[in-house]
């Protein structure tokens, strides 16, 4: 039989040969870029040094050296980026965000995708499906799509959340309560047994929800944290008290406003009672109570997610709905507590818990960024290091992300304007580098309305 005619060699076959027969030492080789001449904001709180060459290897900053150190010129593969009169900062990390209650692909793909190329690069997703934010996340940290990295929680909470309709919505296939990622737990729960069923899920932490006794929360909090998990609880659980969830030791709190339930002479029996904080208990400026709740979280190292923008914004839309149910708190007493919290030393990181519609080019982080620094009175610097350092510590993994620094991974942000001289200067992004690979936001495809409507 004859042999079939040999076919002509395309460009393709021919590049495909040069690769297979390159030394495998070649192609081991990651790619060095030197991200020249930047004025660097490292986000650990620091003053911008001027003239800094960032080196990036593969994903991970290798050295940061002054602009024409020899180090810089050591591959003389090295591509060369112009960063002469730009600003760098960290990759922002949003602490408090829902991508599936209920899962809707194409809208969390638009978030994500807004985010990254609006310089944030990773993301503390607070309670969803986890069955669609796992694979989310596998496609954000594989570049199958555009997006931050994903880090989770699986949520417990009392027998009475469980009547919650976001629960069906995020655990379709399972009888409420039962679903690994949302656990009813009450003191007949095996602990051990529910802790190891969260971890399978390649969940970061438990999520401390509602309805549930302080010697419960301190229970999970000890197992979790036994089991190599993170605890990230709503700053007051009820009934538990939030002095009871910072006596536990978890690693975060959300929300401010929740903390001035302790300042009342009775704490709520349930999470469902939505009756707002009886403010005229809050002293003004400096609440007494207050003062010995932050103390304790500043002892115990705990993070506050402080979400203030969500309270802020959301006051403001209510006054042109006055009918709409009361806020927990007011804005104004948000911003008071966040204050507080930060001038008593309290970490806080930059959670948003909000979705903004199409219409919104940024995201949502900013506003919180805003708040900190607008209403709180946060110099940029360290609203900067909340968005960034404090961020992934409140996740735990300050030793991978949150600086500029070597041996981190090459996760930042390029400006074209100082952001220390007006935090607004966040919004002059020309790139987002996130694990060595460049975002243009000159590339960003705005997210449209059907992405976000959730139909898809």
């Amino acid at each position: 039989m004859l042999n079939p005619p040999a076919r002509p060699a395309t460009a393709a076959m021919l590049l495909a040969s040069l690769l297979a027969s390159a030394p495998a030492a070649m192609a081991d080789t990651p790619v060095r870029t030197v991200y020249a001449d930047a004025t660097l904001i490292d986000g650990t709180g620091a003053p911008a040094l001027a003239h800094q060459d960032i080196i990036v290897e593969g994903e991970r900053i290798v050295a940061i050296v002054p602009h024409g150190d020899p180090a810089a010129q050591e591959a003389t593969s090295a591509m060369i980026v112009d960063l002469s009169g730009a600003y760098v900062i960290p990759g922002l990390i949003d602490t408090h965000v829902h991508m599936a209650t209920p899962p809707a692909p194409a809208m969390a793909k638009a978030m994500l995708r807004r985010n990254l190329y609006g310089g944030v690069t990773a993301v503390r997703d607070m309670a969803d499906d986890v069955r669609s934010v796992a694979e989310l996340a596998r496609e954000a940290r594989y570049e199958e799509i555009p997006g931050p990295d994903i880090y989770y929680v699986a949520l417990f909470a009392g027998r009475m959340f469980f009547a919650d309709p976001r629960v069906a919505a995020a655990s379709q296939g399972y009888k409420p309560g039962t679903a690994p990622w949302m656990q009813a737990i009450d003191r007949e729960t095996d602990l051990a047994e529910a802790v190891t069923l969260a971890r399978g899920t390649g969940a970061t932490a438990i999520k401390i929800y509602a309805d549930l006794p302080g010697d419960l929360v301190a229970a999970i909090t000890e197992e979790a944290q036994r089991q190599g998990l993170k605890v990230w609880a709503h700053s007051a659980v009820f009934p538990s008290k939030p002095s009871e969830g910072i006596e536990a030791g978890v690693d975060t709190v959300s929300h401010v406003c929740y903390l001035a339930y302790e300042t009342g002479t009775q704490m709520l029996d349930a999470y469902e009672d939505r009756t707002p904080v009886d403010e005229t208990y809050l002293e003004q400026p400096e609440d007494p109570v207050m003062a010995g709740l932050f103390a304790r979280m500043v002892d115990q190292g705990i993070i506050l997610d402080a979400t203030g923008s969500l309270f802020v914004l959301q006051e403001a839309a209510r006054k042109a709905a006055p009918d709409a149910k009361p806020l927990r708190c007011t804005g104004a007493a948000t911003t008071r507590l966040t204050r507080q919290a930060w001038k008593a030393g309290v970490p806080i990181s930059t959670g948003t818990d909000t979705v903004s519609g199409a219409d919104h080019a940024w995201p949502d982080v900013f506003d919180e960024l805003f708040f900190l620094a607008e209403d709180v009175g946060m110099p940029a610097v360290e609203v900067i290091h909340s968005a960034t350092e404090v961020g992934a510590e409140a996740i735990g993994v300050a030793d991978e992300m949150g600086t500029v620094a070597p041996g981190k991974l090459a996760n930042f942000v390029v400006l074209a304007d100082d952001p220390l001289a007006d935090i607004d200067n966040i919004r002059s992004i020309r790139m987002t580098v996130k694990r060595g690979t460049q975002y243009r936001r000159a590339d960003y495809p705005p997210v449209t309305e059907e992405e976000l409507s959730g139909e898809h």
